[in-house]
């Protein structure tokens, strides 16, 4: 059962994905866009996948943030970290079988 590649992709693309959903893991580059009055800023900066879905940060964090993203890096390095070395363990896992 472990040895099977799709076993392998399947549950370390899953593992992977909900550890840097759910812990505030700031790994992936992003950009956060603040606005206060008239003023505007915008900073590059790294994020976390779990700021996206509500989890690691604090509403007094959030003060003036008008708006946060990844940058294509980001998203890249995001599905690189997430399907990425899960495909390549899981076609490691098919050459061995072999």
């Amino acid at each position: 059962m472990f040895k099977s590649p799709w076993f392998v992709f399947i549950g370390l693309s899953s593992l992977l994905a909900i550890v840097f959903f759910v812990f505030p893991i700031n790994l992936f580059d992003g950009v956060i866009e603040y606005k206060k009055e008239l003023q505007q800023a915008t900073f590059e900066t790294p994020l976390s996948l779990s700021y996206f879905i509500g989890l690691g940060y604090d509403d007094a964090d959030m003060v003036g943030v008008e708006d946060f993203y990844l940058t294509l890096k980001g998203k890249v390095m995001a599905v690189i970290f997430i399907v990425g070395f899960p495909g390549l363990l899981g076609y490691r896992t098919s050459l061995r079988k072999k």
